[in-house]
């Protein structure tokens, strides 16, 4: 499985990206605006610390002006990836893309038919968001086992990439599942390091190192 952030926060991709375990980034208006910087440059940045995908997601609605942003976009890096809505403009612009090569990623979806649609759209990644269906009284695990069982059945190279990660369990369950990629936030990322039993191990074999009175030289 891969990993991606969800950020566009440059000292937390950069720290995540030292760990050796970032295989890429996800940015929406949201992050963007949180950061409080220039959206390009962000994507500059983000591009030469990750050379992984890099999703920056469009923010026109109709077709021609996702095409002119998603231009724009492109031409940032070659592994930035355009993200576009779960619609039917956003599924046009899609096909169009990737038939020229550029990886994209489809984001908001939240029904297995909507999967479908951005698979035979060509979509080199499909984003749904389990958290905001769990929230919802729906069970997000479900959508993506779904999703793995209809793209298996056709063989589509889409990969599912599980976003809307609101904890460490949502990313355990995505892996059983099947996922092929998961983005979170890099608390839920560092969370996954944590175990209480392993604090305590090492904390008892440093107290008999230290008791031992020997050093490794």
């Amino acid at each position: 499985m891969k990993f991606f952030a969800d950020t566009a926060e440059i000292a937390e991709i950069r720290e995540l990206a030292e760990t050796g375990l970032l295989d890429g980034v996800t940015t929406n208006p949201s992050l963007v605006h949180k950061s409080g910087r220039d959206f390009i440059d962000v994507l500059r940045e983000i591009s030469k610390i990750c050379p992984g995908p890099i999703s920056a997601e469009v923010v026109a609605l109709d077709y021609n002006e996702m095409m002119r942003e998603a231009e724009v976009l492109r031409k940032v890096a070659k592994n930035i990836a355009v993200k576009v809505p779960l619609t039917t403009d956003g599924l046009k612009a899609c096909k169009a893309l990737t038939g020229d090569g550029t990886m994209v990623n489809v984001t908001l979806c939240f029904s297995a038919a909507q999967a479908l649609l951005a698979a035979k759209a060509g979509a080199s990644f499909i984003s749904p968001f389990v958290g905001r269906l769990d929230d919802t009284g729906s069970d997000g695990m479900q959508l993506i086992a779904d999703i793995r069982m209809i793209y298996d059945n056709y063989d589509f190279a889409t990969q599912i990439l599980v976003a809307s990660v609101r904890h460490p369990i949502h990313v355990v369950e995505a892996a059983k599942i099947g996922a092929d990629v998961i983005t979170a936030p890099p608390k839920i990322i560092h969370q996954l390091f944590k175990h209480p039993l392993t604090d305590a191990g090492l904390a008892s074999f440093l107290k008999d190192w230290q008791a031992s009175g020997q050093k490794i030289a």
